[in-house]
């Protein structure tokens, strides 16, 4: 995908999971989620220590060493909303810096491309987006273009995620699929 492409799905994703964020009510934090043993707030959190962790990895050419457990635990504090919408800033910043999808980054599993990176959070938080959105009784429909990007993404790399132990099991869509289901059916979802 070219950078623009790229830079393009990334806002939809995380515009697709702020409208979740801003929909969980009160008494929602603590609700399950479709991911294992995470709750909304720690759904919520899981993403927002992505997005910090973004400045630091693109434009500051930080190692996984040199940020230790800057961003360990719980980043959301008394107002997870507000967490969410000031790391989500600073990450799509970071990324749309001029260069920044250029260079590299060092991540836990070796280095990267920035543009790649890019692409991989653009489906993180899209499908968490899907999940999040699941739990509180929100909206779960994804831009069509958005579902259709991130499924390209991930086909490549699909198999190794569930043998990571991180993923669930690809589950088989239902004959006529849209490019959603199909994601999600590839990361273990069940829509």
């Amino acid at each position: 995908m070219a950078d623009n492409e790229i830079l393009r799905w990334h806002e939809e994703a995380i515009d697709f999971f702020t409208t979740a964020v801003h929909a969980v009510h009160d008494d929602q934090w603590d609700a399950p989620t479709p991911c294992a043993d995470w709750s909304v707030r720690d759904l919520v959190n899981h993403l927002t220590v992505e997005q910090l962790w973004v400045p630091d990895l693109v434009l500051d050419g930080a190692t996984i060493a040199d940020v230790g457990e800057a961003y360990d635990g719980d980043q959301l504090g008394d107002d997870p909303v507000s967490a969410w919408d000031r790391a989500s800033a600073a990450s799509y910043e970071a990324f749309r810096m001029p260069g920044a999808l250029d260079g590299t980054v060092h991540l836990s599993y070796g280095d990267s491309s920035a543009s790649a990176y890019c692409a991989q959070m653009t489906t993180d938080a899209a499908v968490h987006g899907w999940d999040l959105a699941r739990a509180i009784g929100a909206d779960e429909k994804m831009p069509e273009e958005l579902a259709t990007a991130c499924l390209r993404e991930v086909e490549p790399y699909a198999k190794g995620l569930s043998k990571s132990g991180l993923f669930a099991p690809a589950v088989k869509p239902p004959a006529g699929a849209d490019d959603q289901t199909k994601l999600l059916c590839l990361l273990g979802r069940r829509p």
